[in-house]
């Protein structure tokens, strides 16, 4: 007999999917919160014997990792499987196997080690039905999807959370064992359909609520929400790359989530600040006294970002003209080029005394310190017309 726990995600639950599909009946998933782990390690190690336990997706507590390596040298089968630079220390076991990044560089996810792993060991035939579903769990778990405009691995994710995992779990599995080749049945594409124009629907309001703080050196946006926290990360970070990245409060859950688009950010280290972990580019924890006190006490009373203007004609971002930016304390800012690699900003007709050498960085400096926006057509038309006038 085999034993899976698995963490409650897609990459989770992908991992009891191809469990299933390798040992059928033989096998039992149990599903886990990252704080409901610990008891079901603790109950399988009071209670069961002759059984391989599989552990995948997430960490254990000190205590039962001691537990678990006890259990291994006493005769005890078990192997541990992820895919988090948290877990790096898990290799120091015989039962660990953890790997960010695979030979040629490509992030890793649970589903696609575990399933590595069966097949290897020859408890799993491939098919090409299944190795597609593992890469495209694969990809949405480490973000390559956006990367890859793989908007196929987004709504896999965006399945998953419309039906229960058991239903999910059934169907993904029907359809491997039958198909051979991946894919989405009529009635999941109307309804995966449906869902996009709910989650853009969704952003569009949450963008509203968006505040920026500071915290530590970097700057985030902070925003309440307790649904489609990837989607409205990923889509607030792109709206504001001056912010390092999207901090994602979930009140209700007592949670938070850390997106960001940039490269040179680890949000898996923000979280470590408060007891959390994950990947690079998304990341979570419980919301401790800490993490109350920053991102909720001291952002509560904040004015949410403006957005830019998006219709323009002519005040436009990177103009040769110019850009014109505005504050609510009636600043005015103009972003302009003496060449391409000079670019000034001009706060209410005075030359500031920074210099830039890309518009990008002029326009980060003035949202991260004025939390300033691109004015509308008419602002910048009549501040032409202004300009003309004086000079006559």
């Amino acid at each position: 007999m085999y034993k899976l726990l698995s963490h409650n995600d897609l990459d989770g639950v992908g991992c009891g999917i191809v469990a299933k599909l390798a040992f059928g009946d033989d096998v039992k998933v149990r599903y886990n919160s990252i704080g409901g782990l610990n008891r079901e390690v603790e109950w399988f190690l009071d209670n069961e014997k002759d059984t391989f336990l599989f552990i995948t997706d997430l960490s254990v507590s000190e205590e039962n990792e001691k537990r678990l390596e006890a259990y291994y040298k006493n005769g005890g089968k078990l192997q541990f499987i992820d895919h988090h630079k948290t877990a790096l220390s898990y290799n120091d076991y015989d039962w660990g196997h953890v790997v960010v990044e695979d030979e040629e560089g490509k992030l890793t996810s649970a589903t696609s080690l575990l399933y590595e792993y069966l097949v290897k060991h020859n408890l799993l035939e491939p098919s090409d039905a299944v190795t597609e579903f593992v890469e495209l769990v694969r990809q949405y778990d480490t973000w390559e999807w956006e990367k890859n405009e793989n908007e196929k691995a987004q709504r896999l994710n965006a399945l998953f959370f419309l039906v229960s995992i058991d239903e999910f779990e059934e169907t993904m599995i029907k359809r491997l064992q039958s198909s051979e080749h991946f894919y989405f049945d009529e009635f999941e594409e109307k309804i995966l359909d449906m869902e996009d124009d709910k989650i853009g629907r969704y952003i569009r309001r949450k963008r509203r609520e968006l505040v920026q703080k500071k915290v530590g050196e970097l700057y985030a946006g902070v925003v309440y929400a307790e649904s489609y926290h990837s989607e409205l990360g990923n889509q607030l970070g792109k709206e504001n790359p001056h912010l390092d990245y999207i901090a994602i409060l979930n009140i209700g859950g007592r949670r938070m989530g850390f997106r960001t688009i940039h490269d040179h950010i680890d949000v898996s280290e923000v979280a470590a600040r408060f007891d959390g972990g994950g990947h690079a580019k998304a990341a979570g924890c419980s919301m401790n006294d800490t993490a109350f006190k920053l991102f909720v006490e001291e952002t509560f009373h904040l004015d949410p970002l403006h957005e830019d203007s998006r219709r323009n004609r002519f005040n436009v971002k990177a103009s040769s003209f110019g850009a014109l930016y505005q504050t609510r304390s009636d600043d005015i800012f103009l972003i302009y080029p003496k060449d391409e690699d000079h670019w000034f900003i001009q706060k209410n007709e005075e030359k500031m005394e920074h210099t830039f050498s890309h518009f990008q960085n002029a326009e980060i400096f003035l949202k991260r310190n004025y939390q300033a926006w691109l004015a509308r057509d008419e602002v910048f038309v009549k501040y032409l017309m202004n300009q003309v006038k004086e000079r006559k």
